[in-house]
């Protein structure tokens, strides 16, 4: 006997995974995370008995649910499934999956879709954050059909606009978890960041590399992730996150001045292998790291220290954009703005089997279908 659980597949920005009705999941977190384990097909090389993609950007859950924010109208608590490892970490946000949170929960029947547009107020239950997404909702209904392109995606769709109002210190608490921009680990120059996803900033040219290598060129040197992951460890506990092998953040962007008439060139991390684009969150964190004198980020780009207006990340498949607006004084960042526009579109919808012995479901996890109203 199987258990089948409503779900839909949603791509969100460079990301893709399915996406559940938190009612629909067991509330004890431990039975979730084996029911999440089971429905991705962890831990597994190739995830062959589950949905999951085989790779960190296609083995990731979104579960929604209902705001108790006054503030918000929909929670999103986000996981990431290790692919080959029985790990389900809850600690960190994505911020390409949290571009299909507002349609998701607009077509389940969370939000009340408006025309043309729907502001759908999220808060991100792993980070504590709050970020505003504007959905094309013409005539009440959600449509995907559109004209924005976004790097690593093939064609068009409609846009989604983020706008994240609260990120500083988004898992650690602090601007800057060291106390200091600039750090030294193992003689390389690192700077520790959380602004939206805590990060760990670090020159290129200070591993050997040039910044503007593939994706696949830099999975192939494995002494680099060697180098990388022994300071990430070391990184963890200076940042007050203990010990971080277990733990997918904090993430490492390998920085370098841009080649194709960007801001800045980063390679990001997830942080076993090197994103093919670059995450969401990790686009705030470098963009609010140039605004932050001393770090590594700003002593590589000339740039004032409060930039202001569209800071253009190099990554491996082209260029991501954020609209910025901050001020940082006093060892304190006040962001006002930290826009992006993304794109999303619903995949699949249905149901997932996982084994019965793994959870036998609930009342709510029987439904047949979930609920589509565009």
């Amino acid at each position: 006997m199987q258990t089948k659980i409503p779900c839909v597949i949603m791509r969100g920005g460079t990301s893709r995974g399915p996406f559940f009705l938190s009612s629909d999941l067991p509330s004890d977190p431990g039975t979730r995370d084996e029911v999440l384990l089971a429905a991705m097909g962890s831990p597994h090389d190739y995830q062959v008995d589950g949905i999951g993609g085989a790779n960190p950007l296609t083995s990731k859950v979104a579960m929604i649910s209902k705001s108790r924010n006054p503030e918000a109208d929909v929670d999103y608590l986000f996981a990431q499934v290790l692919v080959n490892e029985k790990l389900v970490d809850t600690k960190p946000n994505c911020g390409n999956m949290l571009v299909a949170v507002g349609p998701f929960a607009i077509e389940a029947g969370l939000v009340s879709a408006k025309h043309p547009e729907t502001t759908v107020r999220i808060f991100n239950v792993n980070t504590r954050a709050l970020v505003e997404s504007i959905v094309q909702t013409p005539d009440g209904k959600v449509t995907y059909a559109g004209n924005a392109a976004i790097d690593g995606v093939p064609g068009t769709a409609a846009p989604v606009k983020l706008n994240f109002k609260s990120a500083v210190g988004a898992v650690t608490g602090k601007l800057l978890p060291t106390g200091r921009p600039l750090d030294m680990i193992d003689g390389v120059e690192v700077s520790c960041v959380d602004v939206a996803m805590p990060m760990i900033l670090m020159r290129a040219e200070a591993f050997g590399k040039t910044g503007h290598e593939s994706a696949a060129e830099l999975d192939a040197d494995k002494e680099l992730y060697k180098r990388m992951e022994a300071i990430r460890r070391k990184a963890g506990e200076l940042m007050g996150m203990g010990d971080v092998s277990k733990m997918v953040v904090p993430k490492i962007g390998l920085l370098a001045k841009p080649a194709k008439g960007g801001t800045i060139s980063s390679r990001y991390f997830v942080p076993y292998s090197c994103h093919k684009a670059h995450a969401v969150t990790g686009t705030v964190c470098v963009a609010s790291a140039l605004a932050i004198p001393g770090t590594v980020a700003a002593n590589l780009v000339a740039l004032p220290p409060a930039p202001q207006g569209v800071i253009e990340i190099e990554h491996p498949s082209g260029k991501i954009a954020i609209d910025l607006d901050v001020d940082f004084a006093g060892g304190k960042q006040l962001m006002r703005r930290a826009a992006l526009i993304r794109t999303a579109r619903r995949v699949f919808e249905g149901s997932v089997c996982i084994p019965e012995q793994v959870w036998s479901g609930n009342r709510s996890a029987t439904r047949p279908e979930v609920a589509v109203t565009a």
